[in-house]
């Protein structure tokens, strides 16, 4: 489809329901489209319309071109009128658009999808959406429900990056910051793994909501995790955004918990590397909004395993953007690649033997408002349901975990630190 080909015709009905003690079981087992935090869910299931591009690698301007099109060529009938109902479209956006040698055909482009059923919860309030593309009349009723397959464990291994080779990239990436023209670079490394061919992924995603309820728990065309950090929320005009970064793992006892919350919060190293990530998502916000602030110290966020410095950003529109539109201004931020941004990209590319995919892409959820909730992907796998090991009884997936690498990281610290991200979606796999 050209880009400014007319957008598919949707017919949208939103009604409201007495709220299912579990909503996960209207998902699909094996390509669940979630999105849920603190008890606040959005399920989704089918295709009514997907954006498809001419241009060989579409970002999320030509995506946001594609979404007013469709709005504006819906029609919508939504007396809930919450976040999360009426028109949607779910979407998953690699980290690096650019054309990338190290890709392959396993590596997913980018997603975008409005569903054909959303079955949502916030508060007490639930509802469906259905939507038809046909010409139809929608039907706003609960799509049939798919009892839970059995558990499952999935098996891990090393991926192309050894915890040896990641300490070798970062020594490498130390040296670039010292000689270069670079003040922080986000290294990555992964692990590759199996499930059974027929696991029921859902099941991933309630160990990841339900360890991790203060996360954006997401699954998206087969990328699944849990991620503490926003890169853009648009609600009624307010954006906000939740900015992390510096990272220590969580003491055995309360004495050593407390030293290293206290470690971390006078850390110089994670303060500059912090920093640098909050300047990063200010000037990219700046152009869109008015009365932007940020608070002028981190405070410390504190999840299962790891405190995060973390700072929160707020300010109101100051245009008609969409979420969208931002996540095209602030993708990707100094937390996920590093600063400068371009030449910390261009690092990345030379030192990980890797395409990164999705993991660290936007990840998230658009309105026919424009508002929306979009995440970082992070603590998170890329399964691939199409594909098949072993002989046809298994399913791959590539988990990955980086850390911000600045010129006074030490590579062993920071190998450390990827071990301790990884351990969310390591945990809900086993």
């Amino acid at each position: 489809m050209n880009d400014s080909a007319p957008a598919a015709r949707l017919r949208v009905v939103t009604r409201e329901i007495e709220a299912p003690d579990e909503l996960l079981v209207f998902a699909d087992p094996q390509h669940p489209t979630v999105w849920s935090r603190r008890g606040d869910i959005l399920v989704a299931r089918g295709t009514a319309a997907a954006f498809d591009s001419a241009d060989a690698n579409p970002g999320p301007r030509e995506a946001a071109d594609w979404w007013r099109r469709t709005v504006a060529a819906a029609e919508i009938d939504d007396p809930v009128g919450l976040p999360g109902s009426g028109l949607l479209a779910f979407g998953a956006l690699p980290f690096d658009p650019r054309p990338d040698d190290r890709a392959d055909a396993t590596t997913p482009p980018l997603h975008f999808a409005v569903p054909r059923f959303v079955v949502g919860r916030r508060g007490s309030r639930a509802w469906v959406t259905a939507i038809t593309a046909d010409g139809s009349d929608p039907d706003a009723a609960l799509p049939a429900a798919t009892g839970f397959g059995p558990h499952w464990s999935a098996t891990t291994g090393p991926g192309a990056l050894t915890p040896d080779g990641y300490q070798e990239i970062v020594r490498a990436g130390v040296d670039a910051i010292l000689h270069g023209d670079l003040q922080k670079v986000v290294l990555a490394r992964d692990l590759a793994g199996t499930v059974p061919a027929d696991a029921d992924l859902r099941r991933l995603v309630r160990a990841l909501s339900s360890a991790y309820p203060d996360t954006w728990a997401f699954a998206v065309d087969g990328l699944i995790g849990a991620s503490p950090e926003t890169l853009v929320t648009v609600s009624g005009g307010t954006v906000t955004a939740r900015v992390l970064a510096g990272t220590i793992a969580r003491g055995a006892d309360a004495d050593a918990d407390t030293a290293a919350s206290l470690s971390l919060a006078t850390s110089t190293k994670d303060l500059d590397e912090h920093g640098y990530a909050v300047r990063s998502v200010l000037d990219a916000l700046r152009p869109s909004t008015s009365s932007l602030v940020a608070g002028e110290q981190p405070f410390m966020l504190k999840l299962p395993n790891v405190w995060h410095l973390a700072t929160d950003v707020e300010g109101e529109l100051a245009g008609d953007a969409s979420a969208l539109d931002l996540v095209a201004v602030l993708h990707p931020t100094a937390a996920v690649a590093g600063t400068p941004t371009p030449n910390a990209l261009d690092e990345i590319r030379r030192l990980e033997p890797f395409s990164r995919g999705r993991y660290a892409g936007p990840v998230g959820w658009i309105d026919a408002h424009g508002d929306g909730e979009w995440a970082i992907a992070l603590r998170c796998a890329q399964f691939r349901p199409g594909d098949r090991a072993d002989g046809g009884a298994s399913m791959p997936f590539t988990a990955y975990a980086g850390a911000g690498i600045v010129g006074a990281s030490d590579p062993e610290s920071e190998m450390l630190e990827t071990r301790v991200k990884f351990r969310p979606i390591i945990d809900a796999l086993a």
